[in-house]
């Protein structure tokens, strides 16, 4: 899907969506009506066997939407964790540094106040316009730089630096996660076959006999609608970041007014 839909509410993509299946299936529906049942002739001839093959088809492609509808509900909630984690253990690791000893505890908690800034003031609106962030590798080698310049002497300060280092590596990995889920996201080419398999359903539909055409065309609407609810659900969740419905920052600006916000005098 288009990236700048998601900077539209999402109500109106909501509204967009249902009007535009709605649409494409009257049509449709106007054309099987108009041009291909009369070529076709009168009789109903064979309707059994059609109507079993348009089920099939439904089932068909309801299963397959069904299915990609899931998976990308497990990955935005894949992301939410991997948030989750890299805050927790940010939150760690500067707790972890008041253990230290001056200088290295006031260099190591200034680094990692940086770092947690940037990624709320910087990184994340530049992940909700869909920009990879990079700013922020520069501030871990910093942390790194600070962590490994240090020396433990006593056994208690080695047991301390030890389980910092750890923490430092969950950040490291979860930032590497964080940052790589901005690249996450159905391809086009799989976008296309959910829009194209959905309007191939729509005028399958249209060869159905109800007992009035207005009632063809209110069941027909109804189809469309709910293909379309399908379809922008997994919009909403299709990239993690973006849109209204996209994870935010709050895990990261809990962390940094519970522990690291300067405290007002």
């Amino acid at each position: 899907m288009p990236e700048f839909l998601y900077q539209w509410p999402l109500w109106i993509v909501f509204v967009a969506m249902i009007g535009f299946f709605v649409g494409a299936s009257q049509l449709l529906l106007l054309l099987i009506r108009r041009k291909l049942v009369p070529s076709f002739g009168a009789e109903l001839h064979g309707r059994h066997f059609s109507s079993t093959l348009i089920s099939s088809m439904m089932v068909f492609y309801g299963l397959v939407a069904a299915l990609i509808a899931v998976n990308v509900y497990e990955n935005y909630s894949d992301v939410h964790k991997v948030t989750s984690r890299e805050s927790a253990s940010i939150s760690a690791l500067y707790r972890d540094s008041a253990g230290y000893p001056e200088p290295t505890r006031s260099a190591l908690q200034g680094a990692i106040r940086d770092y947690m800034e940037q990624i709320i003031h910087q990184a994340w609106p530049q992940q909700k316009r869909g920009e990879m962030p990079t700013a922020g590798v520069a501030m871990v080698t910093r942390i790194e730089e600070v962590l490994f310049a240090y020396e433990p002497v006593s056994e208690g300060q080695k047991v301390l630096h030890l389980q910092t280092l750890q923490a430092f590596n969950e950040m490291a990995v979860a930032r590497r996660l964080r940052v790589d889920a901005n690249r996450e996201g159905l391809p086009s080419s799989m976008w296309g076959v959910l829009i194209f398999g959905a309007l191939l359903c729509l005028f399958a539909a249209g060869f159905e006999v109800a007992p009035s055409a207005r009632m063809q065309s209110i069941l027909q609407a109804l189809l469309a609608a709910l293909v379309a609810i399908v379809l922008f659900v997994t919009f909403v969740w299709d990239r993690p970041y973006l849109g209204e419905a996209g994870i935010d920052s709050g895990a990261y600006e809990l962390v940094y007014e519970q522990l690291m916000q300067p405290k007002a005098d």
